[in-house]
């Protein structure tokens, strides 16, 4: 048996017996879904299902993570270099606002951009609708729910004196989505399916089969992207008959419907393996599958195991209610963060897998064709936020997709880096599609800002620092070092200060006021910019020490350390400068915090070891306020949590915990949650539900200062007890613990090799030795 430490021990047989029955996670309401942001959704990694669980008419939102519309381009301007003398000049004379115009006219891609239709979009699949006959009208005891334990989606009523059930599920097992529907009764089964999307797609009925298919637009000459979605039906009892492009059910007792769907994206045999996938689920009985597919779910999900004490909500308050009962109290429901902990996990095993695509701003979810942002993958925060949750939350392995996105971005980015700053190296700036976009943006106001593929690097790099897995890190060695060749060949040198900056570049998103009244992006070293760069040397040289690799170029990346900016200066107000003048700002409360990148997701700032810089970032905080979209507010709970600020994080929680059921674009105040806990922009973008799973475990646990730290930033409400298992720190190391009264009163922390390790308990530092996992 393994040890345990174990601290003021008088607490421990109540705790103990205080979490000896955890609730089940659910999600569960009294009624249909109106809209999409109420109804459930379901993934695998690769297929994605949301019901609305309505009674007689029911709409099932299909997608494919693979779906995009668009096509490969270089949109490169290779004669963008030449003008980089002519922009320099006029930022190193402040006159940003001219530097903008040219960069406007001749150093953004070449083309519409994002903007432009061979820029392409993630779509949805399409819709399974159900109409259901039933003999009587009206329905009682309606109850629809979504389990995270087993990643299920259950939905029950009554019509008469008949009970109806419905079960969903994307299989982690055969990778299909499963449908079963039954009746208490013999024969209560009427129903009519048909599959459709909104354009571009044909549909036909066999037998007891359903096929969609058709060709999305690449923006070139319509022929783009292939697709096929085949649904096959299973009846006990009844009859079933195919019209034209639909099947009708009489007189079932129960109908198990298969749905299969996939593209030709590095597939081109696609309709061949969707039938042969359909196939074998088919030929197994759906216990089998439903078996399976929890035992494989279970695998991942049931690693991490969260409880806090105190007060829960009443369990006859549905999930929609819950929400509003959570914000009007307080948070007076430490069930609710646990939950919504648990649904960030729940979410990135279902939008991602090992060997796919990560997920994008709609995870894999999308009931549109014109998609948000296009469903792409944000560079200046958004991809990124996608996966912080993943290390801690021990879902290591859902970081590899983003890991191969990236490494097929370097040819392009390669391309990139010479067209416009003539260096060496990869670059890639805002936005990349599924094409590997690495081009600056449409517009100069966002699209220059170059710290995207650095930015990326800090991702790939953390997967490393969490797993020590030497051979990862000499696979994407060469990215990082790409990386960092770029920044190293295409710094200049400030005359002013004679430090090493970035320009033309740009603070993610964000303006400033110029002494002659103009506003204006373009700038020379951002803050966040020299704060990546410096991370990306240093990983670099850390990496090429462990693999014994490049020594010449680690000495010439430590040379240009010492001649970097520092990562913060503080301005004469006492916040954080974000730029390299202490310009007016237009819009203090501005979405983007990218100045404080120091803080989180780096090491750069903390209040051990940076103090004054740790001040200035709770100034910066406090001025930019805690209000808009969700994503934005989560990122400001994690910076309140790497503060050890519990309170101040929780309050940014019940912030982002706002029911809303708004899906009007708000850049600015915004926020919330929808009814089924997707976070809103609005409108919904998962970013926020990932960066709110995030900061939960960072208030609980931190391990980037060189120790692993408990309970860092534990919220007053959650201290009278807790107790979470499974967090994962930097080093490989597994922690368990249990707290009550703010205090741990037992800890483990577990490693494949047991070794010394620095723990932070209680506030007391002390070094141990990790047990065996």
């Amino acid at each position: 048996m393994l040890k345990t430490r174990f601290i003021l021990p008088i607490f421990l047989v109540k705790a103990l017996t205080t979490f000896g029955q955890q609730p089940p996670l659910h999600l569960w309401y009294d009624q249909p879904a109106h809209q999409w942001e109420e109804t459930l959704p379901l993934g695998n990694g690769r297929l994605g299902m949301m019901p609305d669980g309505g009674v007689t008419h029911e709409n099932i939102v299909l997608n494919d993570i693979t779906l995009w519309s668009g096509a490969p381009q270089d949109a490169n301007n290779y004669d963008a270099y030449k003008r980089l003398p002519e922009i320099r000049q006029l930022i190193r004379t402040g006159k940003n606002d001219e530097a903008q115009k040219i960069v406007d006219q001749y150093f953004i891609c070449k083309g519409k951009g994002s903007g432009g239709a061979n820029w392409g979009c993630f779509q949805t699949l399409g819709n399974l609708d159900i109409t259901y006959q039933y003999k009587d009208t009206g329905f009682t005891d309606y109850r629809r729910e979504l389990s995270l334990d087993d990643a299920l989606a259950r939905c029950h009523y009554k019509v008469g004196n008949t009970s109806y059930t419905r079960e969903y599920f994307t299989s982690f097992g055969d990778d299909v989505d499963m449908i079963r529907l039954t009746a208490d009764k013999p024969g209560g089964l009427n129903l009519h399916l048909s599959i459709s999307r909104p354009e571009r797609a044909t549909v036909s009925a066999k037998g007891n089969t359903l096929v969609m298919e058709g060709q999305l637009d690449n923006g070139i000459d319509g022929k783009g992207m292939r697709y096929m979605a085949c649904m096959d039906l299973r009846l006990k009892d009844g009859t079933m008959h195919a019209e034209k492009d639909a099947l009708t059910v009489q007189g079932a007792t129960e109908v198990i419907i298969y749905l299969s769907a996939g593209t030709d994206w590095r597939n081109p045999a696609y309709k061949e393996k969707i039938r042969k996938t359909m196939a074998v689920a088919e030929m197994k009985a759906y216990t089998v599958q439903k078996q399976q597919h929890i035992a494989y779910y279970k695998k991942l999900f049931d690693r991490v195991q969260f409880h806090l004490g105190g007060l829960t909500a009443d369990s006859s308050l549905t999930t929609d209610r819950r929400i509003i009962a959570f914000r009007e109290s307080g948070g007076a429901d430490n069930g609710l963060p646990s939950l919504f902990y648990q649904f960030g996990r729940y979410l990135s095993i279902g939008s991602t897998r090992v060997g796919l695509l990560p997920p994008n701003l709609q995870g894999l979810w999308a009931n549109q064709v014109q998609t948000p942002w296009n469903g792409d993958w944000h560079l200046d925060i958004n991809v990124q936020m996608n996966h912080w949750p993943v290390e801690v939350s021990n879902l290591s392995e859902l970081n590899l997709p983003l890991a191969d996105l990236v490494k097929r971005m370097v040819s392009n980015g390669e391309r990139t880096a010479k067209a416009y700053y003539h260096a060496e190296g990869w670059v890639a700036h805002v936005i990349t599609n599924l094409w590997g976009f690495t081009e600056p943006g449409e517009s100069a106001s966002w699209g220059v800002t170059k710290c995207g593929s650095g930015w990326l690097c800090n991702n790939l790099w953390e997967h490393y620092a969490f797993t020590g897995d030497t051979k990862y890190l000499a696979d994407i060695y060469p990215v990082l070092k790409g990386s960092a060749q770029f920044y190293k060949s295409m710094l200049i040198t400030d005359p002013k200060t004679g430090w090493l900056v970035t320009s033309p570049s740009s603070s993610p998103e964000n303006w400033f006021t110029l002494p002659n009244g103009n506003n204006a992006s373009i700038c020379m070293g951002p803050t966040i910019d020299n704060q990546i760069i410096r991370e990306l040397f240093n990983h670099v040289i850390t990496a090429g020490k462990l693999l014994n690799r490049d020594a010449a170029f680690r000495d010439t990346l430590d040379k240009a350390l010492t001649l970097l900016p520092p990562p913060g200066r503080i301005a004469s107000d006492g916040r954080l400068m974000e730029w390299m003048k202490e310009y007016k700002e237009p819009e203090p409360q501005h979405r983007h915090v990218s100045h404080l990148y120091g803080l989180y997701p780096a090491d750069l700032i903390t209040p051990e070891t940076t103090p004054d810089l740790a001040e200035a970032c709770k100034k910066t905080l406090e001025v930019r306020g805690d209000d808009g979209p969700s994503w934005s507010i989560a990122y400001k709970l994690l910076f309140w949590a790497r503060l050890h600020d519990g309170n101040r994080a929780y309050k940014l929680l019940l912030e982002m915990m706002k029911s809303t059921l708004k899906t009007n674009m708000n850049y600015g105040a915004g926020g919330g949650v929808y009814p089924n806990l997707f976070s809103a922009g609005p409108p919904f973008q998962i970013d926020g539900n990932f960066g709110a799973t995030a900061g939960i475990a960072e208030m609980l646990l931190q391990s980037h200062a060189g120790f692993i730290d408990l309970l860092p930033a534990i919220p007053d409400t959650w201290k009278s007890s807790g107790k979470i298992t499974g967090l994962k720190a930097r080093g490989n190391f597994t922690v368990d613990m249990q707290w009550k009264d703010g205090k741990v009163i037992r800890y483990r922390i577990a490693s494949p090799t047991p070794k010394q390790v620095k723990v932070k308990v209680n506030g007391q530092i002390r070094e141990i030795v990790s047990e065996k996992i």
